[in-house]
């Protein structure tokens, strides 16, 4: 269900950003993440005090899309996935490396570079 509703909403995204689409696939997200991790615990995630600020913005940005503004919601959904899911990139990174062809490519000179900068390593941080 997560993978659908990523992919129904890129989908939506292509197609000069229909909302319907947009709007299935954010249900479709939602639904699979509440069973992926259990309903009450995505209702702990969304509401941490930490991640508030990216839940509504979430939240706004799918409003904005139900209300057919479908480009500027898909930008404040964007901002508010990123204040949620930010923490996990890191693991994403490090997941793709590890795999035979696309370890590959992230470690060409350019790109690995830019992956670092992206996958935000939390080594590079001071403690």
């Amino acid at each position: 269900m997560t993978a659908l509703g990523l992919l129904l909403t890129g989908l939506g995204v292509v197609l000069f950003f229909d909302a319907g689409l947009i709007a299935v696939g954010n249900i479709a997200f939602l639904a699979g993440i509440s069973m992926i991790i259990g309903v009450q615990k995505t209702v702990v995630f969304f509401t941490r005090r930490d991640k508030l600020r990216g839940s509504v913005a979430f939240f706004a940005g799918f409003l904005l899309v139900l209300v057919k503004w479908p480009i500027i919601g898909i930008l404040v959904e964007a901002f508010g996935f990123l204040n949620l899911f930010g923490d996990f990139f890191p693991v994403v990174v490090s997941f793709l490396r590890s795999l035979p062809v696309v370890g590959r490519v992230l470690s060409l000179p350019g790109i690995r570079q830019a992956v670092d900068r992206f996958g935000g390593y939390p080594s590079q941080y001071p403690v």
